[in-house]
């Protein structure tokens, strides 16, 4: 009797010791989950770039946002420093300068034109945007983003006749 009161009590703490391992590792767990998770916050903070300072504040917007891996730029329109809309009624050239500032954005952010995973246009007129579309395959060498192109009776100022805007992803 002695020998099976001695094995149960020998069992019984195996189980109290097995169980109190067990729940100290799961302990770990939850803090190793909860220190992750701060991480995961803190990287989250946006962080804004302006190309044009004064005429993005001036219309209120920010060029640019990088949340996480994520980078979203704001329509990109044919204009200088100024904001005045320049190669007026040449879409080609309002794209190349539209691409132009879209590069600097994504250099700022250490990306290229292979990072863009979105890619919407949009037109005052659609049948030359499709006439000047193919200069696209001078941005987009490895493949094309998604994207949606639509056109609309008027953007921002009417000289515009293409706005490019730009959602990519930064790989780590």
């Amino acid at each position: 009797m002695k020998k099976l009161t001695n094995r149960l009590l020998l069992l019984t703490l195996f189980f109290v010791v097995a169980f109190t391992f067990q729940s100290c590792e799961e302990k770990e767990k939850e803090e190793t989950k909860e220190v992750e998770k701060e991480m995961i916050v803190a990287s989250e903070k946006p962080e804004y770039f302006s190309l044009r300072p004064e005429v993005e504040k001036a219309y209120g917007y920010s060029h640019a946002v990088k949340i996480g891996n994520s980078i979203k730029i704001s329509g990109a329109v044919s204009m200088d420093d100024q904001g005045t809309p320049t190669a007026i009624d040449d879409m080609e050239q309002q794209m190349k300068n539209c691409y132009a500032d879209i590069e600097k954005i994504l250099n700022h952010y250490g990306c290229t034109f292979d990072d863009v995973v979105v890619e919407n246009i949009f037109t005052t007129n659609m049948p030359q945007l499709l006439e000047k579309s193919a200069y696209r395959a001078d941005i987009y060498k490895n493949q094309f983003p998604t994207g949606t192109w639509v056109e609309v009776t008027s953007l921002a100022l009417p000289e515009f006749m293409v706005e490019i805007e730009i959602e990519a992803h930064k790989s780590e």
